[in-house]
């Protein structure tokens, strides 16, 4: 065979070959750690649906839902809906963690929205989809990851329960349809920007006065740091209380130097606010 032949052989037949073998390789690793855009793609409906119909409000500091702009888009969202389902354990748990806590804080957000439509415009508040002994985050109506799951089984088993992310800063991030609740994000969570978008959110939240403030030796709080304190409490960049967490963000709450004295000595008062339930809608 002529060293031309061979050539032409290599080039015509054996390359294609291992293109394609190399492109079947880059397929299966894709499969398993989720590159950029694969994950763009993936929460690239929800993206959409929350860049169009989420707003913020009180100078940025939180946000109203444009449920009724929602409701004529429903499709869309249940299409997101129905490619969040269809990930199997298996891929997930191949998946970094930041891209997991994505996953599942974007999950609990748009499967909230989805159950607010259900009942949308009839609705004041997520507590009317309750029962009177039930309570709408116990409702197991969301296949997500093999099983039929509740609002209450993503937060609480998958995300806070799992022990695998401890961060604290999720519950400025999972949004449950009410005014007292932090902003829900107008992006989608993707774990490429997850650190950032978290610690945005955080400063958000405590930036909002008719939520968070501080006042002479009393600092004002939502209702969240009473639910979940034990959460600030695990070391999360090194914070052990309550106090110490808001130390991570004296700028946001606007903390005097006397007001953060106080809350490194563990001097300073806490009150919680009452949490407003009313339906996070665009008025």
């Amino acid at each position: 065979m002529s060293t031309i032949f061979k050539a032409f052989v290599a080039s015509v037949v054996i390359a294609p070959l291992l293109f394609s073998s190399l492109l079947f390789s880059q397929i299966s690793v894709a499969a398993d750690a989720i590159p950029a855009t694969t994950e763009q793609a993936l929460h690239q409906q929800w993206q959409a649906l929350v860049s169009q119909h989420v707003k913020p409000i009180n100078n940025g500091n939180s946000s109203a839902v444009d449920y009724a702009a929602m409701q004529l888009q429903r499709t869309q969202l249940q299409s997101y809906l129905e490619q969040l389902s269809n990930i199997s354990q298996t891929q997930f748990d191949a998946w970094d963690k930041s891209t997991q806590l994505a996953m599942l804080i974007n999950a609990y957000n748009a499967w909230t929205v989805e159950l607010i439509l259900t009942k949308y415009p009839d609705i004041e508040s997520i507590k009317d989809l309750g029962g009177f002994f039930s309570s709408p985050w116990e409702k197991s109506f969301i296949p997500l990851l093999g099983k039929t799951r509740s609002l209450n089984d993503i937060e609480h088993k998958l995300i806070r329960g799992s022990d695998r992310y401890n961060d604290p800063r999720i519950h400025f991030a999972v949004n449950c349809a009410s005014i007292g609740c932090p902003a829900l994000l107008e992006e989608a969570y993707t774990g490429a920007k997850l650190e950032q978008q978290l610690d945005a959110q955080t400063k958000r939240f405590l930036a909002d006065s008719s939520r968070n403030y501080a006042k002479g030796d009393t600092v004002y709080l939502s209702a969240i740091f009473k639910w979940y304190g034990d959460d600030f409490t695990q070391g999360f960049a090194g914070a052990d209380s309550v106090e110490a967490f808001l130390l991570l963000y004296p700028n946001a709450l606007t903390l005097n130097g006397a007001q953060q004295d106080a809350a490194n000595k563990q001097q300073l008062d806490i009150d919680f606010l009452d949490y407003n339930w009313s339906l996070n809608a665009i008025r």
